[in-house]
């Protein structure tokens, strides 16, 4: 007998049994987005704004008192800058790593999180996909983290393909485009053919903060600022790079098969 087929027999499943009954999803201890708490900024400061490398934060000045805090989660890279900055507790660490969205507003700090969700494109298309979903992922300028994150998706932990949801090495056969990356000026028409490629109905996630909205990287003299430029964006993930866990939950929120926790900047329990 195997070595490997002896040490499995003792030591059991390894998959864990989330997100369909309780059990472990790996991110225990997990330093996550930031959360803001703008009743708490001191007057004219604007140190967490200027401390952030993506412009994520932003100060509008009020004669009449402290700033008003605005905040973009899809530019945050989760450098954990601003929350070393802020002298007064406004800006404190958090565990929140679920921001998986349909809407780019959802990633904004604004109002009340539990607004109406925004109806999603090709929404009445998606129930033939609840169970089964293949999907075409292409790196667009990528630093690879989250490409390494990509692969911890089929290991034996999180076995992506017990959810019914694979991937696949041509967009013909793919139902979901998958982008990492702050899409260089290079990668722009593969990214357009592949998406040709694909058959109706066909949708596209953009995972990682560089996919959303540049990142580090967005503006610069190689890249746009993330996929919104090129192609139309059905799903948002931000992260530098997002965990396993948080691109199952997005992909299950997308299939409808959970709810999406992100509205208005803030992660709803």
């Amino acid at each position: 007998m195997p070595l490997w087929t002896l040490f499995g027999l003792q030591h059991g499943k390894a998959t864990t049994p989330w997100p369909g009954r309780e059990g472990s999803n790996g991110q225990d201890g997990l330093l996550g987005m930031p959360r803001f708490e703008s009743e708490k900024c001191g007057e004219g400061c604007d140190l967490c704004a200027a401390s952030c490398p993506t412009s994520a934060i932003t100060v509008e000045k009020d004669a009449t008192g402290p700033g008003r805090l605005a905040v973009d989660y899809g530019r945050c890279v989760v450098c954990q800058l601003c929350v070393e900055a802020c002298p007064d507790g406004a800006a404190v660490p958090s565990p929140d790593w679920a921001f998986g969205v349909r809407s780019r507003a959802d990633l904004q700090l604004h109002g009340n999180p539990f607004d109406k969700e925004a109806p999603a494109r090709h929404a009445e298309s998606r129930a033939g996909f609840r169970r089964s979903l293949h999907i075409r992922h292409v790196d667009a300028g990528s630093c690879n983290g989250c490409e390494s994150e990509l692969q911890a998706l089929n290991n034996p932990f999180y076995n992506l393909h017990r959810l019914g949801i694979f991937f696949t090495n041509s967009p013909r056969f793919a139902d979901l485009l998958l982008v990492t990356g702050p899409v260089t000026y290079t990668m722009r028409e593969p990214l357009r053919r592949a998406y040709e490629a694909m058959p109706l109905p066909r949708w596209v996630m953009a995972v990682g903060t560089c996919a959303v909205s540049g990142g580090i990287a967005g503006g610069g003299y190689a890249c746009s600022n993330g996929l919104e430029d090129v192609l139309p964006v059905d799903l948002y993930l931000p992260g530098c790079p997002p965990n396993p866990a948080a691109m199952i939950e997005a992909f299950l929120m997308f299939l409808d098969r959970m709810p999406q926790r992100a509205r208005g900047g803030r992660l709803a329990d």
